[in-house]
């Protein structure tokens, strides 16, 4: 059976929510495979909106198993939080439809702590994090000092794993001005919250291998976009873990050879929050005009995103390097009524011209995009589900992307609700 990956293929907040939830009712699992509580889908399911941050998107569809995996950095207590709200939504969640690998990182209050100390104490330039912890968590994972899942069931280790990290912490936090960490409040917090967490706790590698073998079709949920890469997005401005589809093999202990089609979610627009270079970025009336049509504001932070016209240029890059099979293209519906728009086919650099986005951070911030025009539509594309609603010149748009950015494009999506959207190839079959 096949088995998909799902990614951002631009700086996140293309649309993936929907589309894994679209997706899911052709799969038995739905894995998230990095990340934190700083992603945000959001999904709209027959009028009900579910806003999502750890919780993989499967979780809202009955019948499905959803997994947090290794590779994600989860904060246990917005996990808890974040329970109790879709539960109040009346979506139940029990040890049988989501688990968590025994060895995902947790995210302490201290974390977040140091994330937001440094962020305002960045004279230089600032990240733009969201402030929730990632980053720091994730320091701690490869430093060797995290806590994690398994840790919670034994007092003994727990309180070790404590004190290792917080013999970093604490000195971290004296010469950022902060208080010592209270090593036996936070015991403590952990010690209450352990029961909620571990309840759904297991070695989700061995149960991902065993449902593979059993013929059960395995969705993988990314967070993010490939741009926000820590190793190829538009670095330093990026998210603290990798992206890319490779991620999801390790990100939740399934082998590579596992994957069999990665999907690519694309806006027919390009957006982007926080800080760092965007190349088609607008300020004017046009950019103002996705914006507002878009409602681009972002999940988690609710700041505003930044808008701009396609960049087949760099989505061109992503597809290569994420190795997308096809493309899910969302908010067609967000470009209707445009007299002409632009695509972005490459860039000019000191009289030179690329096809790919420089890696050093200075290049990145002076280079300038080249552009193609094309004619716009007026009619609605709004609610499409076949080839036949839309407008011609809609078609070729998605045509000439297919052409620019050598990748075909699977799905089409033409408005938040989970039927309007056009399927032109099945990550599923087989």
């Amino acid at each position: 059976m096949a088995n998909v990956v799902v990614v951002g293929a631009q700086w996140g907040d293309e649309g993936k929510g929907k589309i894994v939830d679209w997706l899911s009712e052709r799969a038995d699992i739905v894995c998230r495979f990095q990340g934190g509580h700083n992603a945000g889908h959001t999904l709209v399911v027959e009028g009900e909106v579910y806003k999502l941050h750890a919780l993989p998107s499967g979780v809202v569809r009955g019948g499905k198993l959803s997994v947090i995996g290794n590779g994600v950095v989860l904060d246990p207590w917005h996990l808890v939080d974040e329970i109790a709200s879709v539960r109040a939504q009346g979506v139940e969640i029990t040890p049988e439809n989501l688990l968590i690998a025994e060895n995902t990182p947790l995210i302490l209050p201290f974390h977040g702590e140091l994330d937001r100390a440094r962020e305002n104490q960045n004279s230089v330039a600032k990240i733009g994090t969201t402030g929730r912890g990632i980053g720091p968590a994730y320091e701690d994972k490869v430093g060797r000092r995290v806590i994690r899942v398994a840790d919670l069931a034994d007092d003994a280790t727990l309180e070790r794993r404590v004190d290792r990290a917080l013999v970093h912490h604490n000195a971290l936090r004296s010469g950022l001005g902060l208080d010592p960490v209270d090593r036996e409040a936070l015991i403590e917090k952990l010690r209450e919250v352990a029961p909620a967490i571990l309840a759904h706790a297991a070695p989700v590698w061995k149960v991902l291998t065993e449902a593979r073998r059993a013929g059960r079709r395995i969705l993988f949920e990314g967070a993010q976009g490939a741009l926000l890469d820590i190793d190829f997005g538009t670095y330093p401005f990026v998210t603290s873990s990798n992206v890319i589809a490779g991620q999801a093999a390790t990100g939740t202990g399934i082998g590579p050879g596992a994957i069999d089609f990665v999907l690519g979610i694309v806006k027919a627009y390009t957006t982007r929050v926080g800080e760092g270079p965007f190349p088609t970025e607008l300020f004017d009336e046009d950019g103002k005009r996705l914006g507002e049509r878009g409602h681009e504001f972002g999940t988690t932070t609710g700041r505003q995103r930044r808008c701009g016209w396609f960049d087949a240029t760099l989505v061109r890059q992503t597809c290569a390097i994420s190795g997308v099979s096809g493309i899910a293209l969302t908010k067609m519906d967000v470009l209707d009524g445009f007299e002409e728009l632009k695509i972005c086919t490459g860039y000019e650099l000191d009289g030179e011209e690329l096809d790919y986005l420089p890696t050093a951070a200075e290049a990145q911030a002076r280079v300038t995009p080249i552009y193609e025009t094309m004619p716009g539509w007026q009619e609605s594309t709004a609610g499409a589900r076949s080839w036949a609603d839309l407008p011609a010149q809609a078609i070729k748009y998605v045509r000439r992307i297919e052409e620019l950015i050598r990748c075909p494009v699977a799905l089409v999506s033409t408005s938040p609700e989970r039927e309007d959207t056009i399927l032109v190839t099945d990550p599923f079959s087989d």
